[in-house]
Formats: structure tokens, C-alpha cells, sequence
């Protein structure tokens, strides 16, 4: 009897690894269910460590909604740490305009040539087909509630920007926002799919849908 239980116990053992590496491929952020959708929000976990911190999907939705209007038809948008926003842009499927992730964690390059690594710190470390002055709109989410990384963050988005600025930051950066991008705060309220400590505000340089 006990040598009939071995396949059994085996195939136990088989299950639990397998359910073992299935939720490792999904703490990587490579869903690989079927049917599922790789742009969803959180298909790709937030990482704290990396103060990462997605938008609700009503909020990512908003702003997506803005982001294409700003932009216009054909209109090129650039993501700035805001991969929520990228995602529900590219969940749309829209063939009137093309956007790109700029984003230090490195498990967003399974977006492949729209992933283009970026380090704040390094402003202007930029591949060499991201020319000055070419997109639409950039949306950006500084990771960190300081004067440094919105100021090293403002000479990326000044850089890439053609005019419009997004910016999405604490409320308490309000001044500095005006300081480094001439962004004025918006009357919508963006809001995390977990609650943060400090209140959030949407910042912009443009007459926006966003009051």
C-alpha cells in the first residue's frame, strides 16, 4: 500500500511546485493565464522598495483619456514612471497615436522597444532616437516626494516635451512644480489603487480636461 501511495504523493508534490512557479511568474509580472491581458493594471506588482505605487484603474483611465486628447490624433506620449497610465493606454489599442514607457524597474521591458530604461538621477541619459522636443504630451511620476528627483525629473520632461506637461506628484510639491515646470495643480483628484499617506494632486501646464 505504501508503494501505490508514491505516484500520489509525487503528484502532489508536482502540483505544489507547480502552483509554486506559476505565482513566482506572477510576482515577476509575467502573467501567463489564458486570456489574460498583459497591459492590465497590476499584471506587473507594485515593488515599495522602488516606491512604486499604480493608479486605480478609474484614475490610469482618466488620465489615458487626457493623455490622447492632449496629444492629439497621431500625437506621441511618453510615460514617465507612470507605467499604470502606459498600460491603460496601450489597453485601448489606439492606432491615432504611440506611446512609450520610460521606467527604471526593468521588468517593463517585457513591453519590448516601447520600455526604455531610465534612471532620474541620469536625466538625459536617453537612447539616441528619443529626440528633443518630440512628444505630444509627457506624463511623469517623479518616484519620490523631493525637490532632487523633480528637479532631475523636470530636465527629462522638458527635454522630451513639445509643450504639455503631466506631472502627478504629492500635494505637497505644489511650489516646487511650479518652480521646475511651470505646472499649475488641477482640481481632479487622483486616486491609488492602495491608499497613500500623502495626498495626491495632478499638475498641468495647458488647459486641460482635468478641472
Amino acid at each position: 500500500d505504501d508503494d501505490d501511495d508514491i505516484p500520489q504523493l509525487s503528484s502532489h508534490a508536482l502540483a505544489a511546485l507547480q502552483e509554486f512557479y506559476l505565482e513566482q511568474q506572477q510576482r515577476e509580472g509575467m502573467k501567463t493565464s489564458q486570456g489574460f491581458n498583459q497591459y492590465s493594471i497590476g499584471s506587473i506588482e507594485e515593488d515599495w522598495q522602488l516606491s512604486q505605487f499604480w493608479y486605480s484603474d478609474d484614475t490610469a483611465s482618466c488620465l489615458a483619456k487626457e493623455a490622447v486628447v492632449a496629444a492629439g490624433k497621431g500625437g506621441r506620449i511618453a510615460c514617465i514612471s507612470a507605467p499604470s497610465v502606459y498600460q491603460k493606454l496601450k489597453e485601448q489599442d489606439g492606432k491615432d497615436f504611440s506611446v512609450c514607457i520610460l521606467e527604471y524597474d526593468r521588468r517593463f521591458s517585457v513591453y519590448g522597444e516601447e520600455f526604455i530604461f531610465y534612471d532620474y538621477n541620469h536625466p538625459l541619459n536617453l537612447p539616441e532616437n528619443l529626440l528633443p522636443h518630440s512628444f505630444d504630451i509627457v506624463i511623469a511620476d517623479p518616484p519620490y516626494l523631493s525637490e532632487e528627483c523633480l528637479q532631475k525629473t523636470a530636465e527629462t520632461i522638458k527635454y522630451l516635451t513639445k509643450g504639455k506637461i503631466l506631472l502627478c506628484t504629492g500635494a505637497i510639491m505644489e511650489e516646487q512644480a511650479a518652480k521646475h515646470l511651470g505646472v499649475k495643480i488641477c482640481k481632479f483628484i487622483p486616486k491609488h489603487s492602495r491608499n497613500l499617506a500623502n495626498e495626491f494632486r495632478c499638475y498641468v501646464n495647458y488647459a486641460s480636461g482635468l478641472d
